[in-house]
């Protein structure tokens, strides 16, 4: 089974653009998110793969792997979708070019779904972490997730999921945390299927799967990173990296 990691790094982030370029500890963000996945040992190869000359070029210098896009692309995983047609893989891993401090063990979590899955009946795994902060909750940077008993995701939203009506009754929230697990023919048929109602509405582009009736198997995992998507996030960062 060959698995590789693939990043993808858009340069004009409509919430903070630029970031992935941004100095955290004399490195561009997107650097510290490639090195961090190089350095698990989990993949065979890891990836950049980018529609910015300059997010290029920087990844040369590190001699990084690197791709550039061909067409535009509105979603990361169209983006890595055109850049795998030709490679001979199945397991992509999506990591989110913001995500500088994922996980070796969060990720390992995710490829062993798809070693256990011998009757190949899972098409897409992805990360969920709770949340107990008020403020986190209700942060519409974190999408939420909620899941069926068998943890398969039922929704993602911006909004408070599930909504506690009755408030005596004791909720678990969970953010969805940006990494996803692909079988290769999966992400493929994702790029070929439009983007349907709901994923325009969210802009998130799990739901895209939802929609069209596939599954996503969702792994709990206790380490949450700092995803970086305004200039607090930054601060935040540079914060962790000097601990």
């Amino acid at each position: 089974m060959k698995i590789i990691a693939m990043i993808p790094a858009r340069y004009q982030a409509s919430r903070f653009p630029g970031k992935l370029m941004k100095d955290l500890a004399g490195k561009p963000v997107i650097v510290h998110t490639y090195e961090s996945a190089l350095k698990t040992n989990l993949f065979d190869k890891v990836y950049v793969v980018t529609d910015s000359k300059i997010i290029y070029s920087e990844l040369q210098k590190v001699g990084g792997e690197v791709i550039m896009s061909k067409k535009e692309h509105d979603c990361g995983s169209d983006r890595i979708a055109e850049a795998i047609e030709d490679l001979e893989v199945d397991i992509v891993i999506n990591v989110q070019g913001d995500e500088p401090f994922i996980d070796e063990e969060s990720l390992s979590k995710l490829i062993g779904v798809f070693k256990n899955d011998v009757e190949k009946k899972i098409d897409l795994a992805s990360l969920k972490v709770e949340i107990k902060e008020e403020k986190e909750i209700q942060n519409p940077n974190n999408v939420k997730v909620i899941t069926d008993e068998n943890n398969f995701a039922i929704y993602f939203s911006r909004a408070v999921i599930p909504y506690p009506r009755d408030k005596d009754v004791k909720v678990s929230y969970y953010k969805h945390k940006g990494v996803y697990a692909f079988r290769k023919e999966a992400l493929l048929d994702f790029y070929t299927t439009p983007m349907t109602p709901l994923e325009s509405i969210e802009k998130i582009e799990a739901i895209r799967y939802l929609e069209v009736g596939k599954k996503i198997k969702m792994i709990e995992t206790t380490i949450d990173s700092i995803g970086i998507d305004t200039p607090e996030d930054l601060e935040n960062a540079r914060k962790k990296i000097q601990i």
